[in-house]
């Protein structure tokens, strides 16, 4: 078979099992598989809508105009092809560790190292952001506008925390519902603004349709350069799609699941990122949004329809929560993966009675609880500060990701490894690609200065805490290493 028929079958053959692998990462064991099917497509769902659309569309659409769809798109294109290669590595071989599980096995426990840790820097700073999101969503109820915002988001963090302790399957459960009210008020959002421009509908007093974008400017206003500076930012919306690679080390059969969740991301986004962006510019001139207000809340609000504002309010603060619940879930795994490895403290390897890591998901919390800190002393600037640092931890763990993909490529040129038959596509030049683009990502973020540059210009303290983090933990990670080779057995997953 040619290399052009193989990669057309890649979505028409069926998916094949894992294979075996004589690679056995330390934190797999001790997990319950009690996701199901729905579970992990409704995960993927949350995954790809998230507060990054509802609450930062608002600001963006601001700065770029309606060329946001675009930025939305491209980095769509950008997002799927993460997520697909690391469906790959997932029907390789599923793992709880997930990539760093995988950077451990082609990149070795240095790789896995950086993996894990830039993980935690994407997660932890978006822990910062969720609940600073729900605290700002909870002050457009007059009931809560006289609380101190730091308050709201101890009690966001407080409430996730707690839930996120008890199971996975509780962790489903609620990503489950989550995600349907998310999907069901967009939805919703869509069929109105549909009608808005198909009736002609006046909207505070502008008529929505293709007038709305021309009269403002065009698709450009201030030109191509903010569309592609606020790219950084719209990385930022997509952030979790690759929960459900996480969360596959935790259902009964990856391999027939995993495949159909990760394909409809694409239309999701198409659909749901895109197609509500698009109607947002329609509806009203792109200067009637700010940073201040969930963009979907401006348009309600607009219409004037009773109530319709504060039920969109309460949907935007669920994708606040379920954000959050997302972040706690997957760095409490991923960090235990580490810990059994030596290359993250013990006590994150720890799991409780209901089979969850509970060290792993109490340390991010602890990051949470800077996040209050910062929202008491800065409320005004606190979503910004921590965005820019959240969009370098997910551009390290796409690139990642990335490189693990194409060393996993390599391999199987070698005859070393057996790629299954869910492929990503066109490798290796999708991967080589990518990493192009999340090179190019980060130059943007210096080039907009602000913010971003300062955020670049850390990057060599990142850098050198990474470094001086590895020299700490070396002995413990080849101590361990040494003793699984010794013994020629999995570890216990006993921390």
């Amino acid at each position: 078979m040619s290399d052009r028929t193989r990669t057309a079958a890649v979505d028409t053959a069926p998916p094949s099992p894992p294979s075996t692998s004589r690679h056995v990462d330390p934190g797999d064991e001790g997990y319950s598989k009690d996701l199901k099917s729905r579970h992990i497509n409704m995960i993927a769902i949350g995954g790809a809508i998230g507060t990054g659309l509802f609450l930062g569309a608002g600001g963006r659409m601001a700065g770029a105009g309606p060329s946001l769809a675009i930025a939305y798109a491209v980095c769509g294109v950008f997002a799927f092809f993460v997520v697909r290669a690391l469906g790959e590595l997932v029907l390789y071989r599923p793992s709880s560790g997930a990539f760093v599980s995988y950077a451990r096995e082609f990149m070795g426990e240095k790789g896995a190292y950086t993996a894990g840790w830039m993980y935690f820097l994407n997660w932890s700073t978006t822990a910062v952001a969720d609940i600073t999101a729900a605290a700002t969503y909870a002050h457009f109820w007059a009931m809560f506008s006289d609380i101190p915002q730091w308050i709201l988001a101890l009690i966001a963090l407080s409430i996730v925390l707690t839930a996120n302790l008890i199971s996975v399957k509780y962790f489903g459960e609620m990503e489950f519902w989550f995600a349907i009210v998310k999907v069901a008020a967009l939805v919703v959002f869509m069929l109105i603004g549909i009608y808005l421009v198909v009736t002609q509908t006046p909207v505070d007093g502008h008529t929505p349709g293709f007038s709305t974008i021309s009269d403002g400017g065009g698709i450009f206003p201030m030109g191509v350069l903010p569309m592609l500076i606020v790219i950084q930012g719209v990385v930022f919306a997509y952030a979790s799609v690759e929960l459900c690679g996480v969360a596959a080390g935790e259902t009964e059969e990856p391999h027939k699941v995993l495949p159909k969740a990760i394909n409809s991301i694409m239309w999701r986004v198409g659909i749901f990122y895109v197609g509500s962006v698009a109607l947002l510019a329609l509806l009203l001139p792109y200067t009637a949004y700010s940073d201040k207000q969930s963009p979907f809340v401006t348009v309600m609000d607009k219409i004037g329809v009773p109530g319709a504002a504060g039920i969109m309010n309460l949907v935007v603060l669920t994708a606040a929560l379920s954000s959050l619940n997302s972040g706690l879930y997957s760095t409490g795994r991923i960090l235990r993966s580490m810990s059994l490895a030596g290359s993250a403290p013990k006590f994150t390897g720890r799991m409780n009675k209901g089979q969850v890591p509970y060290g792993g998901i109490l340390l991010t919390a602890g990051f949470g609880v800077m996040g209050v800190a910062l929202n008491f002393f800065v409320p005004k600037n606190a979503f910004e500060i921590v965005l820019n640092f959240a969009s370098i931890g997910i551009l390290g763990t796409w690139a990642m990701i990335m490189i693990c993909s194409l060393l996993f490529y390599r391999r199987s040129k070698e005859g070393l490894v057996e790629r299954p038959s869910y492929k990503l596509p066109w490798a290796p030049y999708t991967q080589i690609v990518t990493l192009v683009f999340l090179a190019c990502v980060l130059f943007l973020m210096w080039y907009g200065g602000g913010d971003g540059r300062k955020t670049v210009y850390c990057l060599p303290v990142i850098a050198a805490a990474l470094v001086g983090g590895w020299f700490v933990v070396r002995r413990r990670v080849t101590a361990i290493a040494a003793q699984r080779t010794a013994e020629s057995v999995p570890l216990s997953g006993k921390p």
